[in-house]
């Protein structure tokens, strides 16, 4: 039987390598830029998810991917993950109201483990780590195939 719905990585892939989170914030939000508004929705959202659930949001905002918390944030939004939405929004507002895209300024802001300490203990996110990972990544596949199949945007 052959599947006949669209994978939203087919309709990421072709602009992968088109934004880069590795450079500069401004070079991110130029590259981002010239992507189609879905696809910036999915590879945000895609980038968000990835991370969190492999270690929670301190690995996300302290790696290169969190220069894109703000399009993540419309990502989950657009994409119908409110949850999610509401979980990184929450977590974003840990850096006050101008969230920092320079990744060593956000994580400059964020405690690190100390020797002996429990996550619980240093890691301001593990609560909303917990309720994010509640979902995992079917719900995560299933919405973002689902908005990747909604006509262009």
């Amino acid at each position: 039987m052959g599947n006949t719905h669209t994978s939203y990585w087919e309709v990421v892939e072709p602009f992968w390598e088109t934004v880069d989170i590795y450079g500069s914030p401004e070079r991110f939000i130029g590259t981002f830029s010239r992507v189609p508004r879905k696809v910036g929705h999915l590879i945000a959202a895609h980038w968000c998810q990835s991370e969190v659930c492999n270690g929670g949001f301190h690995q996300f905002f302290c790696n290169s991917t969190g220069v894109l918390a703000p399009e993540a944030l419309e990502g989950f939004r657009a994409i119908g993950m409110l949850e999610w939405a509401a979980l990184l929004e929450k977590a974003m507002s840990t850096f006050g109201r101008s969230y920092p895209r320079n990744r060593e300024a956000r994580c400059s802001l964020l405690p690190q483990a100390a020797t002996g300490q429990r996550r619980e203990q240093w890691d301001p996110f593990c609560g909303l780590d917990s309720k994010f990972y509640l979902d995992q990544r079917p719900t995560w596949k299933r919405a973002a195939d689902a908005y990747a199949e909604q006509g262009d945007a």
